[in-house]
């Protein structure tokens, strides 16, 4: 007697198609789990004989073989329970095998037959809306599913009420429609908190504007984290595409409540400096998202940035560029999105106090060319904002005048967002830190005065071409903010200035 449905393994942040075979013959009683699954996959047989017994069903003292296919795509995690359970109780009668038709079942088992929450739900709802298939999912993962309108679900709760659904005809749930939310106010926090920092504040809705990669660099205490920390604020609400793809992350990286749904907002991320090169980037035997690809579509704050590991910042510089990770493993090469907006944070030196008039810093200059020099040259040339944010001064902080707000600014940025949109429909760059090669220079334009800025500045900071590239790029963001079609004297000089390295 053979059972036979279809499943799905996680690769990558995407969900590829298995199916479960599951043969039930005679011979001495056995249980046997076939197709390269890991240790997880194999303890299903205990889990998956406790959960049919304890639903009511009896287990089949025979020799059970089940088979995973394709045999060459590493099989792990608990989602497959479900399936095996389902297909081993098809082969034994007891559920007609032409009710598991058309289906894609994923779901854990516990041991008294409830059907657990998993991850990964997401990309195996579009799989399933791909192919037409109707999808059997954990009830406690509904939320997660119900966000493909184009896929049918059957929630499960149980084994047994699984089966009485199926035994029984039950329809799948209607699809609803599934749109992002709109960010509540006081969800985040606010710009308006932040006093004085003038230059900081500009530099900040700039990089907003326009995508681009900042590095704040200022003594303790200035307001460096603070002010990273409101950039969420003041960024553009998440198209559903955008909260699609960053939901999805967060579930295959099982980061994802399972009543949460869809995102609502950006994601912001701020790992520790003791963070590794697998835990940043991306990677491990079963190769799982890093803090780049959890930050798509979003900010990646790095405190105390030249605290890294210099290996893992290193690393930073292919995702920076391409929007992608890529993690090389021997059977395949695994794709990670990593779309983010670097935020970094240092001190002048590495006492902290360098550039002040206080004298407190005893740093030798030598010192703080070595500390900078943490930072390498090719990332920092990837940067493409670098500003100085100063102590505060008493009278601003004691000053009760309100600042502006995150509202204020987030309706510039988005207005600078919607031009750029604008510009770039149909073409694969979104913002103008996408921008490159014939659409850069059709965009990017300089007039002659700018052209003579950059000149000047290439000589005097030894900039590179890629340099050139990004001070054209934040140069156009700043002509968005300002409402000008064309790139002006004022643009380029002002763009220039964020690239003096302080």
């Amino acid at each position: 007697m053979l059972g036979k449905l279809r499943s799905a393994a996680i690769i990558g942040v995407d969900a590829s198609l298995v199916d479960v075979e599951i043969d039930v013959s005679g011979g001495l009683p056995t249980f046997a789990v076939v197709g390269l699954p890991d240790s997880t996959v194999r303890e299903s047989r205990d889990r998956v004989r406790s959960a049919v017994q304890h639903s009511g069903f009896q287990f089949p003292a025979r020799r059970i073989t089940v088979n995973l296919a394709p045999a060459d795509v590493r099989k792990s995690g608990a989602s497959y329970d479900l399936p095996i359970a389902l297909g081993l109780l098809a082969a034994v009668g007891i559920l007609p095998p032409e009710r598991l038709a058309g289906l894609l079942v994923i779901g854990a088992l516990s041991l008294d037959g409830r059907v657990q929450a998993v991850r990964g739900v997401l990309p195996v709802a579009l799989l399933a809306a791909r192919l037409g298939q109707r999808l059997v999912l954990p009830a406690a993962n509904l939320p997660e599913g119900r966000i493909v309108e184009e896929v049918g679900l059957l929630p499960a709760a149980s084994l047994a009420q699984v089966v009485a659904d199926l035994n029984n005809g039950a329809e799948t749930m209607p699809p609803v429609t599934v749109e992002t939310a709109a960010r509540a106010a006081g969800t985040t926090l606010d710009l308006g908190d932040v006093r004085g920092q003038r230059g900081a504040r500009r530099a900040v809705e700039i990089a907003a504007a326009g995508r681009h990669n900042l590095l704040l660099v200022g003594p303790p205490g200035a307001g460096k984290t603070l002010l990273a920390r409101r950039l969420p604020g003041i960024l553009p609400c998440p198209t559903f595409e955008e909260a699609v793809a960053s939901t999805a992350i967060h579930s295959v990286a099982g980061l994802l409540e399972p009543a949460a749904g869809l995102l609502p907002d950006r994601p912001f991320r701020a790992p520790h400096h003791s963070a590794s090169h697998v835990a940043l980037i991306g990677g491990g035997r079963d190769p799982r998202p890093g803090e780049v690809s959890l930050a798509h579509n979003g900010v990646l704050f790095l405190d105390e940035i030249v605290e890294f590991d210099r290996r893992a910042l290193e690393a930073l510089r292919e995702p920076m560029e391409d929007g992608v990770v890529r993690v090389a493993r021997a059977l395949r090469t695994v794709q990670f999105p990593s779309r983010f907006l670097l935020v970094g944070a240092m001190n002048p030196c590495a006492c902290g106090y360098a550039g002040e008039s206080s004298e407190r810093c005893r740093c030798s200059r030598t010192d703080i060319n070595r500390y900078h020099d943490r930072l390498s040259g090719p990332l920092r040339d990837r940067i493409d904002l670098t500003v100085r944010v100063e102590r505060v001064p008493f009278q601003l902080l004691a000053d009760d005048t309100p600042a502006e707000d995150s509202r204020t600014v987030r309706d510039r940025v988005r207005r600078a967002r919607e031009r750029q949109t604008a510009r770039y429909r149909g073409d694969k760059s979104s913002t103008n830190a996408d921008l490159s090669g014939p659409r850069l220079r059709e965009h990017g334009r300089l007039d002659l005065q700018g052209l003579v800025l950059v000149e000047r500045a290439m000589q005097r900071l030894g900039l590179t071409g890629r340099g050139f590239d990004r001070i054209r790029r934040v140069a156009r963001t700043i002509a968005d903010l300002d409402e000008s079609p064309a790139i002006r004297r004022s643009h380029v000089a002002e763009a220039i200035q964020y690239r003096v390295i302080h």
